[in-house]
């Protein structure tokens, strides 16, 4: 299996709006440590799973909708309590969407996998298998 790995960050604010979160119920803001993983069984043409650059935009682009951003303002989340593990699962389905929208040929993929780490103690993956 063959992986590759981009690394970005993003700047957020939310409120986790549930008293089983205790003080994280209300407006905090983190920076997450973002890892795009791309897997693959085989390569494409010129021996790789996906151009580098490619990768590396579609993160960014992705990231552009969250970036400095409060999630709680963001009409496509409200409702929704942006958990780490939530956000993982909404860059993940981002990204694919982006990729497809590209033309990108995702189907060649095994999986795609975003990491956020909120911090040097946690973090929460996501994986889609595709």
């Amino acid at each position: 299996m063959y992986e590759l790995k981009i690394r970005d960050y993003c700047f957020i604010a939310h409120s986790l709006g549930d008293d089983f979160f205790g003080p994280a119920k209300n407006l905090h803001g983190t920076t997450y440590i973002i890892d795009l993983m791309i897997l693959s069984k085989d390569l494409i043409e010129k021996n790789i799973i996906i151009d580098i650059g490619l990768a590396t935009d579609v993160l960014k682009s992705v990231i552009s909708k969250y970036n400095y951003k409060n999630l709680d303002d963001i009409e496509d989340l409200k409702g929704n309590i942006t958990t780490t593990e939530f956000m993982a699962k909404k860059f993940t389905e981002d990204i694919i969407y982006e990729l497809e929208s590209r033309e990108f040929p995702v189907k060649k993929l095994s999986s795609i996998k975003i990491t956020l780490k909120e911090n040097h103690l946690a973090s929460a993956s996501y994986t889609k298998n595709i």
